[in-house]
């Protein structure tokens, strides 16, 4: 077989470099880069904080920030201080013990500051010897800071004496140098994001930066953290104060009655506490309870990190809840329990959970989901010991608990065809159908129920929307077919009913108008071929069962963009591939490269984003769905004739459309 691979004819000896041609397109080793120091960072920020946008400019404080809150949570700091200066300055200071100045035994010409603020992979986070958790694991954080700061300054205070170096972009603009003697001790880092990265529009937001900063303080009760901003950067309708002490003893309990701010609750009482893992594995902090409008979140952090997108500290906390409650009913003999499912229990309740453990192992850099699969069993187990000791020593709320999830549980299953759509009055509670998170708001007008496919967009919706005017029914995927399925298939279909539940207007000829819950029902599909096939099914359906809801005017579409294109700090989004190419010529500067994201579904779209482009009623675009009047039955005639052609069940009649419209599709393919 190896003559296969042999050229026919005679051989020629020739030397190995002689007669050789350079290969085509000049490609040759003088063609292959090696990135060094700091380098690679620059040249690929996205890598390192997923962007170039103010978004991830922001990221750059968190970095900072988790190094101090890790002197903190190691014992070593008590105060953290931040403060937000005029030209994006940021200056965040503790009193920990200092990042060490001594000469680095692999390096020594250069001190291990240096060495730390230059080098990829460098610091003390790698073993348990320096900080038993941390938040940092990869050693790039704070050089990943300093490599996309035009001007960053560390000043460091140990043994009473300062010691301070400038760098640049990454560079070391001299040695270090001592500043000296100081009455104090601790890490001081003084920065300033580079606008050849991030762009001259991008700014630091004191909004955001707050929030971040007093998150940290309820992450950990035995730090304070000292927040200031210039006030030349406080508009007049932002309510940031420009000075405040944060320190909250009760950590997150204190920051879920801050956010529940005085909203009615299922039960009065928290379940919260604070316990050590086994075998000093770490520890873990709590904080629960179950609102009465059932509008609830989780929000969970790994040594201080948020992870929005959970992970298996989530899941050790939801299996505990779940064994747990049913263990408590069990045991007091109730009934039904075995239908209730997690969702259940804690579909509508506030979650804040916090970890601290050991080496955790995060999904990517940007760690948004922690993997480490010991923390499902350390959180598991020391939770379902502390919500038994809950349950039994509050049995009116673990009855209460107990009787809301296995009415929930059978709700989820019996549902009933004609049951009472009404709003929730002072004595009795309407129990919603399916996945629906219910707006607040009891009048229809000036209401929207966004009608998503699948649990990961309904989540993103879940968070983007206004909840007071905003409800949201997550759908599975393709509906039934209306137009081709029998009444007795409708009826029997899931989906369906709970959409016509949701919607509270009846069908055909039980609809009232009166009875409709909101002012608009909105479709919100994914930019792509089945986000408009799911589009379509239920354009029919409600051009089936319920055609005045079209022509009074309630029935839209959403128009989410299927890309978004970004370049130093600017940022645009496209509506499809010939939008896209319109924006990036006539909106971008040519010399630069435009970044390119394809949304692949509205599920991957960050909420904030979702919001600004689909949601939120002064930006968004929606399209209306109307029909021809009254007065033109001829048209509506046709467009009768046109839904069965397209949607009846007679798919010959698809063909012979398809056919007569071939040269359509190719023309579009050729543009």
């Amino acid at each position: 077989m190896a003559d296969l691979f042999q050229p026919s004819g005679p051989k020629k000896k020739t030397s190995p470099d002689k007669g050789k041609a350079e290969p085509k397109g000049g490609y040759t080793a003088k063609d292959i880069e090696v990135l060094e120091g700091l380098e690679p960072v620059r040249r690929r920020p996205g890598m390192y904080i997923g962007g170039t946008d103010e978004r991830a400019m922001h990221h750059l404080i968190a970095e900072v920030l988790d190094n101090a809150m890790d002197e903190a949570v190691a014992g070593y700091a008590t105060t953290i201080e931040v403060s937000l200066e005029a030209d994006d300055v940021v200056v965040i200071r503790d009193n920990g013990r200092g990042i060490p100045i001594d000469p680095h035994p692999k390096f020594p010409k250069k001190s291990a500051l240096e060495v730390i603020m230059t080098t990829l992979h460098s610091g003390g986070k790698f073993s348990d010897k320096v900080y038993q958790t941390s938040g940092g694991l990869h050693g790039v954080g704070i050089s990943v800071v300093n490599a996309l700061s035009s001007e960053l300054t560390v000043e460091v205070a140990r043994d009473k004496v300062a010691w301070k170096q400038e760098f640049s972009r990454g560079l070391a603009k001299g040695k270090l140098t001592k500043v000296g003697p100081v009455n104090r001790r601790g890490t001081t880092v003084r920065f300033m994001p580079d606008v050849k990265i991030f762009g001259d529009t991008a700014h630091f937001k004191p909004a955001t930066v707050y929030r971040m900063v007093r998150s940290k303080a309820y992450l950990f009760e035995g730090v304070r953290v000292r927040w200031a901003c210039d006030k030349s950067l406080l508009t007049g309708d932002d309510t940031t104060p420009a000075e405040d002490e944060l320190h909250f003893e009760n950590g997150l309990a204190d920051y879920l009655t801050s956010v529940l701010n005085g909203r009615k609750r299922l039960v009065d009482t928290f379940f919260d506490g604070r316990a050590d893992f086994p075998d000093k594995e770490g520890k873990v902090e709590w904080a629960i309870c179950w609102p009465d409008d059932e509008d609830g979140f989780v929000s969970s952090y790994c040594n201080t990190i948020p992870t929005p997108e959970g992970g298996t500290h989530e899941q050790g906390l939801k299996a505990a809840l779940l064994r747990s409650l049913k263990a408590y009913a069990e045991m007091t003999n109730k009934k039904g329990v075995g239908n209730v499912s997690g969702e259940d229990l804690w579909g509508g309740a506030c979650m804040m959970l916090s970890v601290f453990v050991k080496e955790p192992q995060f999904q990517g850099q940007t760690k948004e989901k922690l993997v480490s699969v010991n923390a499902q069993r350390l959180v598991e187990n020391v939770l379902k010991d502390h919500f038994d000791h809950w349950l039994s020593g509050h049995p009116a709320n673990a009855d209460a608990l107990v009787e809301t999830a296995i009415a929930r549980a059978n709700d989820r299953i019996r549902k009933k065809q004609d049951q009472d759509m009404s709003r929730k009055s002072a004595t009795k509670k309407l129990r919603l159908p399916g996945k629906l998170t219910d707006c607040t708001q009891s009048n229809p007008k000036g209401t929207e129920l966004f009608i998503v496919e699948g649990d990961s967009a309904g989540g993103s919706a879940k968070q983007a929307r206004r909840r007071e005017t905003q409800a949201v029914l997550p759908l599975r995927g393709k509906i039934l077919n209306v137009a081709s399925a029998s009444d007795d298939k409708l009826r029997a279909n899931q989906e369906l009913q709970d959409l016509i539940e949701a919607i509270g207007c009846g069908v055909r000829d039980r609809y009232d108008e009166s009875k409709l819950r909101y002012e608009k029902i909105i479709i919100m599909t994914d930019a792509d071929v089945d986000g408009a096939h799911i589009a379509s099914l239920l354009m029919t359906f409600f051009y089936r069962e319920t055609p005045d809801l079209i022509n009074n005017g309630h029935l839209f579409l959403a128009l989410p963009p299927l890309y978004r294109l970004s370049q130093r700090g600017k940022t645009i989004y496209a509506m499809d591939d010939a939008d896209k190419e319109r924006i990036i010529a006539s909106d971008f500067d040519a010399r630069g490269k435009v970044d390119v994201s394809r949304f692949k579904g509205l599920g991957e779209m960050p909420p904030s984003q979702l919001k600004e482009t689909t949601m939120d009623p002064n930006k968004r675009t929606l399209l209306k769905v109307m029909l021809a009047g009254d007065d033109a039955k001829s048209e509506q005639r046709a467009t009768a004739k046109l839904v069965e052609q397209l949607m009846g069940r007679k798919p010959e009649e698809r063909f012979k459309f398809i056919q007569e419209r071939a040269q359509f599709a190719t023309a579009a393919l050729d543009i």
